[in-house]
This record gives structure tokens, C-alpha cells and sequence, in this order.
């Protein structure tokens, strides 16, 4: 039975030490309540509460994060199947997958590309997640070398405990993950998790078996476990995943309460592995090893990603600020649009791609477009003075001529009186028009 925020706040310590990481033990509560924090960041809840609280506040997908010198990822910690329900939390890693009997020059420059990836989307930086070694008949410990000169990011090691053992002994990492334990193997491999504090993630054909080996390797003392499915077709790694999580979340089966690792880099098809690689993001997966890595395959995935784990009753925001287009002079003049992801671009495109230089500057409007933010009140002359001097748009626009959206053009006379200084200019209602409107009139 579920247990409101309330009914647990009771239970607590109720001392508000802020140990936990929430400022009072009713923020703590209701966060538990959520299922989103594991009752034992509480230091101080008592032995008979911990008893009640403990199957009821745990999350039902297991939190593991997977860091190391500073990076980190985040997987588990869901409560919803379908993002609508409520909003997904953990977004998924992508790790790319270099193999030891690559060449130590391929194996860095590959992972180097990986390392040094960045891309700006509304404002959020897009990168990768990681780096996953394969054991493959060569040096394994040599590689995990390789890869820690060029990089610290988070690390899934893929072998028989063997090459695992050679390859930990060249690491002093935070949290990695381990892969894969097996009905041959998985002593071995949870006594090397247990060792090393590493994740480990649990392998077989069907998912009763996996069921089977997730309670082994939990009654060998590791917790962080990882779902990873044998299944490697489209409708195979739909079904696993799916089943894994319904069970997880809707049938409370904690055997199943873990993060899954899925491999879309096994198949031979580049095409493929981005579609099976698609799929994993917006069916469950958490850690996704891909073979193949360059920006024009990664930027659509980690926009996806950035997409369905969004908060679906929250538009996708620009950071508000002056940006520059096109290297403009103290004479460009100054645009106004607000912080809704698509109206940025929109504006932003149609200037840039016309070679026309300008300011931009991007109001604070809760990320709403211009008609519904000014309806709202979150849009007005009072707001966007209130921008021009907090992003001193003053010092770097010596022309002083501000161009409003078509749409707001009520906004004018108020606009006059707040910046007496300006010069107030209407400017198209649509921003496919902006370009032979500066040609024209400015």
C-alpha cells in the first residue's frame, strides 16, 4: 500500500538536520512519497520506522549512478511508464564501445571525438555520456589505459572476470559498471562488484532467468544491479525492456527494479543502431552502447533524449540574455523575442541564415511564445525594459533602436515610456519576414 507524504513525514525523525539533502523532514517525506530518494539518506530514522517505511518509500526502479572525476550518470529512479503520467527523471547515457584489440591511436582518437563532443541546444549542452570497453582477445588492461589518458569519463567494462580483474587494477574510479554476469559466471563477477563497489549488470536469454540471476547476485551483497537483455531486434528489446519496467512499476516486483543496459551497437548496420538506439531512449533504457559515434548520428539522439525527458507540461527554454547574431556593431539593431525554444530559433535562424547582424535579446517569459506569454502577462513593456538594462544591452547597442514582435505591437507606446532613450520600432508579425524588414526600414 502506497503511503502519502504525511503518513511517512510522521515517521520521520522530524528534526529537519538537512543530512539528507532537503532543507525539512516534510520535503524529505514527500519526496519518498514520490518514490524519488531511498530512505536511507535519512541518518537518523528509527529501526521500527525504517522497518514500515523501507518496501514502501523505495523507488521502484533502483537509483545507480555511474561517475567518475566530476561526470556522472544517472539512471532508475522512474515511477511512470508513459512520460504524459508524469515526467521521466533519469535520462540515459550514451556510451560509445572501443574494443581491445583496437589500436591504442584508434582506441584515443575515437574516444577523444567522444571526450570533446559538446553541442548547444536551447541553451542546454548536449554530450555523451561515456565510454564502455570490450573485451575482444587483446590487451584489455592496456585499453582501460587508453582510455583514462584521454579521458575520465564514466566507464561500463564488458568481459569475462578475467579480463574485468586486469583492466580494474589499471582504474581508481569512482562508480563503474560491470558486464555481464551470467548463470556460468555471475559469482565470480559479484564477488569482483562487490570488491570494487561497481554496478553489475546481469545477463540471459528470457526474463525469468534474469529474474533468477538479479536475486543471486543480490543475495551475494550487490545492490546496484543492472537489467541487460539478451534480446537485440527491435520487437525483442521492446518486449524485454517493456515487460521489465511494467513489472517494476506497475506490479511493484522489486527483482525487476533496475536500470536496463541495452546494446543497439551490436548489430552490423550503422543505419540500424541509431533506430534500435532511438527506441532504447524512448522505451527504458538507461546505458546505451553504441559502436559507431560522429555528431550527425549523435546530435538527433541526444535531442531526442533531451525531448522525451523533458517535463511534458513545460515548454523547452531558452536561457534569457542578449545574444549576438552575425558579429554585430554598437549600430545592429536590438530584436525582442522571449525565451520559448521555437521562437528563439525561429527568429534567430532567419537572421543568422540571412548574413544580417543583430542583437538579440531573449526576455524572460516563463518560456512561453510571444501571444500566449503577453496574454499571460509574463510579456510586457515593463518586462522587457527591465531585460534591456539587466543584460546591459545599453552599453553594447549604441544605436538604440529596439524592434518588437508584430504581434505585441501594443506594447509601443508603453515601451516609449519605460525607454525614452529608444527608439521603438514594430517589426513583422512572423519571423520570415524580419529580413527584408531590417534591409528596409532599419
Amino acid at each position: 500500500m502506497a503511503l502519502s507524504g504525511i503518513q511517512i513525514y510522521k515517521m520521520l525523525p522530524q528534526t529537519n538536520c538537512k543530512e539528507c539533502g532537503f532543507p525539512t523532514c516534510l520535503a524529505f517525506a514527500m519526496k519518498l512519497a514520490a518514490k524519488q530518494v531511498e530512505l536511507a539518506l535519512c541518518p537518523y530514522v528509527s529501526a521500527e520506522s525504517q522497518a514500515q517505511l523501507s518496501e514502501a518509500a523505495a523507488p521502484p526502479v533502483r537509483p545507480i549512478t555511474l561517475q567518475s572525476n566530476g561526470y556522472q550518470v544517472q539512471a532508475g529512479n522512474e515511477v511512470a511508464l508513459f512520460r504524459h503520467e508524469k515526467r521521466f527523471f533519469s535520462q540515459p547515457g550514451l556510451f560509445v564501445r572501443v574494443y581491445d584489440s583496437e589500436a591504442v591511436a584508434a582506441i584515443q582518437e575515437k574516444v577523444t571525438a567522444v571526450a570533446q563532443y559538446s553541442v548547444d541546444y536551447v541553451g542546454i549542452h548536449l554530450k555523451m555520456g561515456g565510454i564502455a570497453v570490450q573485451a575482444d582477445g587483446g590487451d584489455f588492461a592496456g585499453a582501460v589505459t587508453a582510455v583514462r589518458a584521454v579521458s575520465h569519463l564514466p566507464l561500463i567494462l564488458i568481459g569475462d572476470p578475467d579480463a574485468l580483474k586486469a583492466g580494474l587494477e589499471k582504474l581508481d574510479d569512482g562508480k563503474l559498471l560491470l558486464a555481464h554476469a551470467t548463470t556460468a559466471n555471475w559469482q565470480e563477477m559479484a564477488a569482483l562488484a562487490k570488491t570494487h563497489k561497481a554496478a553489475l549488470a546481469v545477463q540471459a536469454a528470457n526474463i525469468d532467468e534474469m529474474v533468477d540471476l538479479a536475486v543471486k547476485v543480490k543475495g551475494a551483497g550487490v545492490d546496484d544491479i543492472v537489467l541487460s537483455p539478451a534480446q537485440r531486434t527491435l520487437h525483442g528489446a521492446l518486449t524485454a525492456n517493456t515487460t521489465a519496467r511494467r513489472m517494476a512499476l506497475k506490479k511493484t516486483f522489486r527483482d525487476l527494479g533496475y536500470p536496463i543496459l541495452s546494446f543497439p551497437g551490436d548489430t552490423a548496420d550503422p543505419d540500424m543502431e541509431v533506430i534500435l538506439a532511438a527506441q532504447a531512449i524512448g522505451k527504458y533504457g538507461s546505458f546505451i552502447v553504441l559502436d559507431h559515434f560522429s555528431p550527425e548520428s549523435a546530435y538527433p539522439l541526444l535531442v531526442l533524449r533531451e525531448n522525451i525527458y523533458t517535463d511534458p507540461q513545460k515548454p523547452i527554454q531558452v536561457l534569457p540574455g542578449l545574444y549576438e547574431i552575425n558579429n554585430p556593431t554598437p549600430d545592429s539593431p536590438l530584436l525582442v523575442t522571449t525565451n520559448f525554444s521555437i521562437t528563439y530559433f525561429s527568429v534567430a535562424n532567419e537572421v543568422e541564415s540571412a548574413g544580417l547582424p543583430a542583437w538579440l535579446l531573449v526576455c524572460d517569459a516563463e518560456g512561453m511564445s510571444v501571444l500566449t506569454a503577453w496574454a499571460a502577462g509574463k510579456f510586457d513593456a515593463e518586462r522587457i525594459a527591465k531585460d534591456v538594462k539587466r543584460f546591459n544591452a545599453p552599453d553594447k547597442v549604441a544605436g538604440k533602436q529596439i524592434v518588437l514582435p508584430g504581434h505585441v505591437a501594443v506594447l509601443s507606446g508603453e515601451l516609449e515610456e519605460e525607454l525614452p532613450d529608444w527608439r521603438i520600432r514594430v517589426g513583422p508579425r512572423e519571423a520570415v519576414d524580419l529580413p527584408a524588414f531590417i534591409k528596409q526600414a532599419l
